[in-house]
């Protein structure tokens, strides 16, 4: 299948956004609330209208076998809450890995102004250049973190074109906290980006926060926590589902 193709079983072509709900915390955090039992949460993001579910490779070899109503993207990249430096992301999965089980598409995690950027913008770019050998689309997770990172939200911009010249497909980033502002990064690339779901907040925060992304040209949300430690997972899903693919109101959603 053409990378295009896969690209379209993430991206709804009709409404050019996604919906992707990010499960990959397991090896950070262990199992924390929402991702106890795998199986069941993935039943209920693809119920609520999620267009990817994502993950590491060994939730992929036990809980997705024989689904389809879901696209998968296999995340690459690990470190944990307990390391001397969690934000020293490393490969442990390769996209060959994830194409042989069945990976709509690959993702990595990449921490700009870290002590170990260095290796992980070479990890992204070896990332890139086999995706492009095996026709899989990238997703990459652009954040700022690093010993002289005074504000964040300045480096964003930075952070999504550093993905885009390297060859991504999709990008992350966190939102900047305004439509003005997120427009320069939108603005900066020709590619999808999407904004991460952030801290755990209330529903209506978090409606909000995709209502004005979507202004900004963003192409949806990589939601994890708002989502799956939702009371009702599928109903919120099915509220940012809404938003971003009927263009509904924060008020409509929530009905």
């Amino acid at each position: 299948m053409a990378k295009s193709d896969l690209l379209n079983k993430i991206i709804n072509p009709k409404t050019g956004r996604t919906l992707i709900v990010p499960m990959d915390h397991g090896i950070g955090m262990g199992p924390i609330k929402g991702l106890e039992n795998m199986t069941d949460t993935i039943d209920k993001m693809a119920k609520g209208g999620a267009n990817a579910v994502l993950f590491h490779k060994g939730i992929a070899k036990h809980c997705m076998k024989g689904r389809k109503d879901v696209a998968m993207i296999i995340h690459l990249s690990a470190s944990t809450s307990v390391s001397v430096d969690p934000n020293a992301k490393v490969l442990i999965c390769t996209p060959e890995e994830a194409k042989a089980l069945g990976a709509t598409a690959v993702s990595v995690h990449i921490n700009i102004g870290s002590l170990t950027e260095q290796q992980q913008l070479k990890d992204l770019g070896w990332v890139s250049g086999e995706c492009e050998r095996l026709g899989l689309p990238l997703l990459a997770m652009m954040y700022v973190r690093g010993p002289n990172i005074k504000d964040p939200k300045e480096h964003v911009a930075l952070a999504a074109r550093t993905a885009f010249e390297a060859g991504a497909d999709i990008i992350k980033v966190s939102y900047t906290g305004s439509i003005e502002s997120f427009k320069k990064v939108t603005g900066g690339v020709d590619v999808p980006v999407v904004i991460a779901g952030g801290d755990k907040v209330s529903e209506r925060e978090s409606l909000q926060l995709v209502k004005d992304a979507l202004a900004a040209g963003a192409a949806g949300v990589c939601m994890g926590r708002n989502a799956f430690q939702s009371d009702n997972p599928t109903k919120t899903v099915r509220a940012v589902a809404k938003i971003i693919h009927e263009n509904a109101s924060v008020e409509e959603a929530l009905q």
